[in-house]
């Protein structure tokens, strides 16, 4: 036997002296569930019978006039090439059970080529948001379920992003030997889309799942000019400060407001004050007028007006008074109204002034009392 790179020779001789050999063996084969998968055994001419099994199992046999099918979902297709023999096993709607070892053998025979049938499981791929809001220009991590894989697919990630940093890596689940999870950390700096991809040996279509990445402005404070984040002991320094210059705020309110209320009683005092002194002068005004206005009634007074009889019989049936002997002396004098020639002294009991009006008709005399 000379072996080849996916080929198996196989030299076989019967007793009765009749010699056939495996040409070429079948190679390995990987496809999904649900998919066919195709075996090829070349062999020289002479064969009686040509045998497939899997995992030990016969489920094919094929004679020079006919297969011998077992079972719907194992086939054979037969062509001749170059004056060989070409034997194919097909099997339809590949099991994950199915995957194994694929034997082609001739009848009376230790020879056999064989190969390997791998089946794949494509799972479910997805990310827990299909639309993610982050923060610019700070770290956030997205993650990437595969689940149900056979075997487990290579996870990576396609960024669509403006980025200042970004890695991920992969681990399988611990209890769940079908599934994976990938974990992306980035630092966005606009919107975009992250796509996970999920690629297998055998995958024509790596599976993959798309997300959109929205980024907002980062809030006022939270960054410097660089871009860089604030540390934490001048977040809170900014804190306490703006608290402080909002309590100084309210004191200042508080003492504006009490001087408002104190100048407007001020005022309201003066104002008042300024009433009562007005009430004060104008009644003692009053009080002075009315003191003028009230004083005694000189009885001396004398009209020029000529009287009658009984204003005489009146007048002179009165008691006659100190004092007043000297108002007929003053009026027979030969100046009535020319002014006052002299003052003579009054009582000493009460004050006496006498007036002499420049009317030619009236003198009034007042006494102050």
């Amino acid at each position: 036997m000379a072996p080849l790179t996916g080929v198996y020779r196989v030299d076989f001789s019967t007793a009765s002296g009749s010699s056939y050999q495996i040409i070429e063996g079948p190679k390995n084969v990987t496809v999904q569930v649900g998919w066919e998968a195709r075996f090829n055994c070349t062999v020289s001419q002479g064969w009686r019978l040509i045998m497939w099994a899997l995992n030990s199992t016969v489920v094919l046999s094929v004679t020079p006039k006919e297969p011998i099918i077992t079972n719907d979902r194992f086939t054979s297709e037969s062509y001749e090439e170059g004056g060989d023999f070409i034997s194919e096993m097909i099997i339809h709607d590949v099991q994950l059970s199915d995957a194994g070892h694929i034997k082609c053998s001739l009848q009376n025979s230790d020879r056999e080529g064989s190969a390997f049938l791998s089946v794949q499981v494509v799972g479910k791929l997805s990310i827990p948001n299909n639309s993610l809001v982050v923060t610019e220009d700070e770290p956030c991590n997205v993650t990437c379920h595969a689940v149900g894989w056979t075997p487990l697919p290579a996870l990576s990630w396609e960024i669509g992003v403006p980025v200042s940093h970004s890695s991920y890596y992969s681990v399988p689940e611990p209890d769940d030997l079908q599934s994976a999870v990938s974990v992306l950390t980035l630092t966005p700096q606009g919107n975009g889309t992250l796509t996970c991809v999920a690629a297998m040996q055998g995958l024509q279509v790596p599976e993959s799942v798309t997300v959109n990445l929205t980024v907002r402005p980062s809030p006022l404070g939270d960054t410097d000019e660089s871009g860089t984040s604030l540390p934490t002991w001048a977040i809170v320094l900014l804190a306490v400060s703006f608290s402080l210059l909002l309590i100084l705020i309210i004191v200042l309110i508080i003492i504006f407001c009490c001087c408002c209320v104190s100048r407007r009683e001020k005022k309201e005092s003066d104002y008042q004050s300024e009433i009562r002194k007005s009430a004060n002068v104008k009644t003692n005004k009053e009080t002075f007028e009315t003191k003028l206005k009230s004083g005694s009634e000189n009885c001396g007074y004398s009209s020029e007006e000529p009287k009658t009889t009984s204003e005489w019989t009146e007048a002179a049936s009165l008691p006659p008074k100190p004092y007043e002997s000297s108002v007929p002396e003053e009026r027979s004098s030969g100046h009535p109204h020319q002014g006052p020639d002299h003052h003579r002294p009054a009582s000493s009991s009460r004050p006496h002034v006498t007036f002499y009006m420049a009317s030619p008709k009236k003198v009034r005399n007042v006494t102050l009392v």
